[in-house]
């Protein structure tokens, strides 16, 4: 048995790849990706980086994707969606696998329809409150279609349609590696800009670095993008701060899937993009949050992610068109009312299903 796994959402496919490599032994994984994490950079990207340490074959492919904004980028990517369906096809057709399981997004879209085409069973997880387009086409071509939210469920066929939460790696639990060792003596503010990192994030952290360590611990993910060279710029601030501060902060360009459990624990409050992963993680652990949700993210899910922790009362919104000097005032607000914010978790136990990585694995090989 063989099954090829793809799609632009890492997370819930490494708990996916994960609970069928100790359910299913003898299933051979074809995860099929992206190599690198910009098509203007040779930047490896993270998935790449992730698949390979679980010594699982990696196939490396470009697609393109339509958007609504016309630009010479925007251009370039159009002509690569012919060129993603050709490549797509001789990938389906060299290794034949028996399921197709796709977690969206424009890349898993010609691997899907070869796989339709080609009669091989495709399963798909939307983990989006608001899918994109790439995904609802995605839906029309799979035999079933596993969603994390309910809302999402008007967007594709009811036959089909399944809600199954979304599948959390087991890794956020545990604290298996430690990249740094922090002596926990003030509550720690953990930020991060998502695989990718974010410039408009890094930049509002460089306004305010030397407040927040005066007063907190700063576990900071910048992201490895070469066109803004964020990492070396908050690195050489790191290294003009005193001795004191700088002990306090920790930089890196990203944590690998066995250091984020450690970051997890050490984390009081997490700074970041509002993306489902992160949304789901966070209620898990119950870790209140800021949420700078990504202004053009597909169909303004970044927002509601981040509405539902806001009116929820376990998280704040904070647009990134805003001062950094707010961005400090909701860090205080939080850390200040903490017990509150964390008891307020009560109210979204609803949204997350314990088995869900069980669930989708049983029956895609049922």
């Amino acid at each position: 048995m063989k099954i090829l796994i793809t799609g632009g959402h890492l997370a819930p496919a490494l708990a996916v790849i994960d609970e069928i490599k100790k359910t299913k032994p003898n299933v051979e994984i074809i995860f099929v990706g992206r190599k690198y994490a910009l098509d203007s950079e040779k930047t490896t990207s993270l998935e790449f980086k992730e698949i390979n340490r679980r010594k699982i074959l990696f196939i490396p492919l470009q697609a393109g994707r339509l958007t609504r904004v016309l630009s010479i980028k925007s251009l370039r990517s159009l002509f690569r969606v012919p060129l993603g369906f050709y490549r797509a096809f001789f990938i389906i057709n060299q290794y034949r696998p028996d399921r197709i399981m796709s977690f969206g997004g424009y890349l898993a879209l010609p691997l899907v329809f070869w796989g339709y085409i080609f009669r091989i069973p495709v399963f798909t997880h939307e983990q989006t409150i608001n899918p994109g387009l790439a995904n609802r086409i995605i839906g029309f071509f799979s035999k079933k279609i596993f969603i994390a939210f309910e809302e999402a469920k008007k967007y594709f066929p009811a036959k089909k349609t399944i809600i199954t939460g979304n599948p959390i790696r087991q890794s956020v639990f545990i604290a298996k590696k430690k990249p740094f060792s922090a002596k926990k003596d003030r509550p720690v503010v953990y930020i991060t800009g998502g695989t990718l990192g974010s410039h408009s994030v890094n930049e509002h952290v460089k306004k305010i670095i030397v407040k927040l360590l005066n007063s907190y611990i700063v576990i900071h993910q910048t992201g490895e993008t070469k066109e803004y060279h964020d990492y070396d710029g908050l690195l050489k601030i790191k290294k003009n701060l005193s001795k004191e501060l700088a002990d306090r902060y920790f930089l890196a360009k990203h944590f690998y899937e066995d250091e984020i459990g450690y970051i997890y624990s050490l984390a009081d409050i997490v700074v970041g993009r509002a993306g489902a992963n992160t949304f789901f993680e966070l209620l898990k652990l119950k870790k209140p949050a800021i949420f700078i949700p990504l202004p053009w993210a597909s169909g303004k899910e970044q927002f509601f992610h981040a509405e539902i922790f806001a009116k929820a009362g376990v998280g704040e919104i904070f647009h990134q068109i805003e001062t950094s000097e707010k961005l400090f005032r909701l860090i205080n607000k939080i850390l200040e009312n903490i017990k509150s914010y964390k008891s307020n978790f009560r109210s979204l136990s609803y949204f997350y299903k314990n088995d869900a990585s069980q669930f989708i694995v049983e029956e895609v090989f049922r």
